[in-house]
């Protein structure tokens, strides 16, 4: 497996790319092994594409429903921020078949989305709008008979964009731990995959609907067109914070991938069949790369970068002995983003070697707790052994500190600041694990190394999250990040690309080193294809 100084650098992490492994295509290969079926069970839509839809998910053991509310938003008050208080469609994803009176009970308080409140019975809340690109023309070519044009659905690649898939307890919703002992639920996220990929059928049946109502000629969207199309999604410094504040969890991911990654380069010999898919998905890869265009010039620079990198690996060999582990090896002279992209397309033949990891990457233990008996011997060398680059900086140099962390109260989600331009200490967020390390590496040379952590605990309450975390990494050797999340030439979209890619997101586009805009699902089976379709190899069109 990777060093964990390798695989945890940030600049590595920006470049990560989605594997057989996200969550996304997890779900969607277990819907069509299981014969998951979707049936619509309510559509009380008017001609303004204003009212409610209820969709159902069977599984073989259970049901789910998507409960939305399509709503007729002025243009001028369609926002992505968090702090917006109406959208163009809200969802609730309900353990069971959603009843009416269901519906009646969430139509007040979904619509709301954070002012509102929802019960236990719900698993998932989210809210979508329009892109003001396409809707208004996708509505009126199919309300003339014709199809919208290609070129303009493939440049934006949604109808709708998701703000937020709240999860988890948010706003009354169900906890996880009440439903992570289900299959279909123990890979991670698999609750707000299932919101998207039902909300993307919403979507597609809301546009057709529109232009019914708009000319009684019209027609659906042709289905090739409406498989390209997924699900938008912009994110910005609220998802930050979550990879320094899960390093367990984060741990359990990384290592799911870099096991697999292992197994392939195990391999001594690969199949002619194995060879055709790798080749197939790599032809694929690089045309995603061609379509790939962002206006981000540190991301334009490194796709420019990656079309000439898979275009040279098109010509390696892979016919030899360990044939991955070479291939591999050799893609260490490319760039991160190639190194990345190749990392996730030698897993593509293996589906047999590593999709038995994908459940494992949800932390279901129980909360860390400090282990106070360690001791203060131990608890340096752990210390060093994670942040030895961290204790090697010097922390006095105001190049190390230059941001901090910190909550808006206006904006209600986490945000950077220069430290040196705004006087924000009081309010500082804990999301510096490497200068807490130091801190913490400074202070042990006070007590002696057969004494317990405890003392150090007692005497220096300011370091017990310090201690718990140097704890934790050392045992899952990806917990931490290996950089400084507060540099001054830190990019937060490497902690945001990091974390989509286990989502499964594709294209990429920063509109600044703080946020991004996403595409989920594009190129899925809606779920009238999911029986006979390609629920696993979508992403590679």
């Amino acid at each position: 497996m990777r060093a964990p100084g390798t695989v945890m650098r940030l600049d590595r992490m920006g470049a990560s790319h989605q594997t057989r492994l996200s969550f996304m295509r997890q779900l969607t290969r277990r819907m069509q092994a299981e014969g998951w079926t979707t049936e619509r069970t309510a559509w009380a839509v008017d001609g303004a594409g204003v009212g409610h839809a209820v969709y159902v998910v069977r599984t073989p053991r259970r049901a789910y429903s998507l409960v939305a509310f399509a709503h007729d938003l002025p243009p001028a008050s369609r926002s992505d921020r968090v702090i917006a208080e109406a959208w163009d469609a809200t969802f609730a994803l309900v353990d069971g078949v959603a009843t009416a009176r269901d519906v009646a009970r969430l139509s007040g308080d979904v619509p709301k989305q954070e002012a509102g409140r929802v019960t236990a019975r719900e698993l998932c809340l989210s809210r979508a709008n329009r892109s003001a690109r396409l809707w208004d023309h996708v509505v009126g070519r199919l309300a003339a008979g014709a199809q919208p044009d290609a070129d303009r659905l493939a440049e934006v690649g949604y109808l709708m964009r998701t703000t937020a898939v709240y999860g988890s307890g948010k706003f009354g919703a169900a906890d996880r731990a009440a439903y992570d002992d289900r299959p279909e639920m123990a890979a991670p996220f698999q609750a707000e995959m299932l919101t998207v990929w039902l909300i993307r059928t919403f979507v597609r049946d809301l546009v057709e609907h529109m232009a019914r109502a708009r000319s009684p000629g019209a027609v659906p969207l042709d289905p090739d067109l409406a498989r390209g199309l997924g699900i938008g999604n912009s994110t910005g410094l609220g998802m930050a914070p979550f990879l320094m504040n899960h390093p367990r969890l984060i741990h359990r991911w990384i290592a799911a991938r870099e096991t697999a990654l292992a197994r392939v380069r195990a391999v001594e010999r690969a199949t002619p069949e194995a060879r055709d898919v790798f080749a197939a998905r790599l032809a694929s890869a690089r045309r995603n790369a061609e379509g790939w265009r962002v206006a981000d010039p540190v991301l334009a620079a490194a796709v420019a970068g990656l079309r000439a990198d898979l275009a040279a690996a098109a010509g390696w060999g892979t016919d030899g002995p360990f044939p991955w582990a070479a291939l591999l090896e050799r893609a260490g002279a490319l760039g991160l983003e190639a190194q990345e992209a190749l990392a996730a397309l030698v897993l593509e033949p293996y589906g047999d070697l590593v999709d038995d990891l994908g459940p494992g990457m949800a932390d279901v233990a129980a909360p860390a707790r400090l282990d106070g008996t360690m001791t203060v011997a131990a608890m340096r060398a752990a210390v060093e052994a994670v942040h030895g680059a961290a204790l090697r900086a010097d922390w006095s140099d105001p190049a190390e500190t230059a941001r901090l962390w910190y909550v808006s109260a206006e904006k209600a989600e986490p945000r950077l600041a220069e430290r040196a331009d705004e006087p924000l200490e009081a309010w500082e967020q804990p999301l510096g694990p490497q200068r807490d390390a130091a801190a913490l590496r400074a202070a042990l040379d006070g007590f002696a190394d057969c004494a317990p952590v405890a003392e150090v605990a007692l005497a220096r309450p300011d370091l017990r999250a310090a201690l718990l975390r140097a704890q934790v990494a050392a045992a899952h050797a990806y917990a931490e990040i290996r950089d400084n999340t507060l540099a001054g030439g830190m990019r937060p979209i490497d902690l945001l690309r990091a974390k989509l890619s286990f989502f499964g997101a594709t294209r990429f586009d920063p509109r600044s080193d703080r946020w991004l805009r996403i595409c989920l699902y594009a190129g899925a089976p809606y779920p009238d294809e999911i029986a006979a379709g390609d629920a696993d190899a979508w992403v590679y069109p």
